[in-house]
């Protein structure tokens, strides 16, 4: 009788905390925006802006792989434009040589464009602010006159891939079940989604608390036991895939590449509109990417030189340091919802 009464009862498992209406509504609203995002929003625009659309898609991934070095981790990088060259030239030449599937070309030029950033980024890892971002700026100038000077393929023999006498230059071709346009654009936005899904489950495990200590104080993560070479390695290896995936997707967007696609001055357009979207936010990446590629396409089919963007990048950047060091996808929220506030004061009060 008294081992029954001493005797504890058995421990009932831990339910699984339910997730709060807030995290539901924000699930909700994403998963609306992908639907309408695939298959809404194709047949409500033309064939000019779904090429830009796609710009758009590829150019997210970029600006997301910048978005870990500088805001994640405090690596200010200046070469992802030829990052993104490399990850292009790498998938054209394996779509003209082989009749590998599509994602297949992807991943692999992913992998061979995560080597080569890891290669050319080493020497810089000891290096930290403007001393970083030039050595950056100079490798990826370095790498322009190289791929200048190679030219990119165009389905000629050889390594290299190009023939100069060609008359007729092939296109590069698009995977099977993305053979038009709005087709190819729902490709480049799943694309864009899977390596989101992969840079999240990098920044929610132990590689993006390594990097939010290194970003914040790398004394103290090196005193904590963090390994900051490897983890900063980790990092850069993370970008150069996305932005070598990215490249691949856009290969087969453009049909047709050339060196002065890919300007070294662009690395620091890419820096701006990355740091004015909001570096610490995955809509950061999305904001930036449409300013990078929507807003200049708006403003040619209105008429106007896209050359006003250098100023009002260069504005925006100034905004961003001063005021709004998380860029507009965190700014406006905000202020919308200041805004909403004194609305319903108002309504109270009248």
């Amino acid at each position: 009788m008294r081992e029954a009464l001493t005797r504890t009862p058995p421990r009932r498992p831990a339910s699984r905390p339910r997730p709060d209406r807030p995290q539901l509504i924000k699930a909700a609203t994403i998963t609306v925006l992908l639907l309408f995002t695939l298959f809404g929003l194709p047949q409500l625009l033309g064939l000019y802006y779904i090429d830009t659309m796609t710009q758009v898609a590829v150019y997210s991934m970029v600006t997301l792989a910048l978005g870990v070095l500088v805001g994640r981790v405090g690596l200010v990088s200046l070469g992802q434009v030829a990052v993104l060259a490399i990850g292009a030239w790498v998938a054209a030449r394996l779509l003209f040589a082989t009749t590998q599937p599509y994602p297949v070309i992807l991943l692999e030029a992913g992998l061979i464009t995560m080597v080569a950033g890891i290669v050319t980024g080493l020497p810089a890892l000891r290096l930290r602010g403007l001393y970083l971002a030039l050595i950056t700026l100079m490798l990826a100038g370095a790498i322009t006159v190289v791929l200048a000077t190679v030219n990119f393929p165009n389905g000629g023999h050889g390594f290299l891939g190009y023939n100069g006498s060609l008359v007729h230059i092939p296109p590069i071709r698009r995977p099977s079940v993305a053979g038009t346009d709005p087709a190819y654009f729902r490709y480049a936005v799943i694309v864009a989604i899977l390596m989101f899904a992969l840079t999240t489950a990098h920044l929610k495990t132990k590689p993006g608390r390594a990097w939010a200590a290194i970003r914040q104080s790398e004394p103290a993560a090196l005193a904590a036991g963090i390994n900051t070479t490897l983890y900063k390695l980790w990092a850069l290896a993370l970008a150069s895939f996305i932005t070598g995936v990215a490249g691949g997707v856009l290969a087969g967007a453009v049909h047709y590449l050339y060196s002065i696609g890919f300007p070294t001055q662009d690395s620091i357009t890419l820096l701006a509109v990355t740091l004015m979207g909001g570096a610490y936010s995955m809509w950061g990446a999305v904001v930036a990417a449409l300013l990078y590629q929507f807003l200049p396409a708006l403003l040619n089919n209105w008429g106007v030189s896209a050359d006003w963007l250098i100023i009002l990048f260069g504005l925006g950047v100034l905004q961003v340091l001063t005021t709004a060091p998380a860029g507009l996808a965190d700014q406006v929220p905000r202020d919308l919802k200041r805004l909403a506030r004194r609305l319903r004061r108002q309504r109270t009060t009248t």
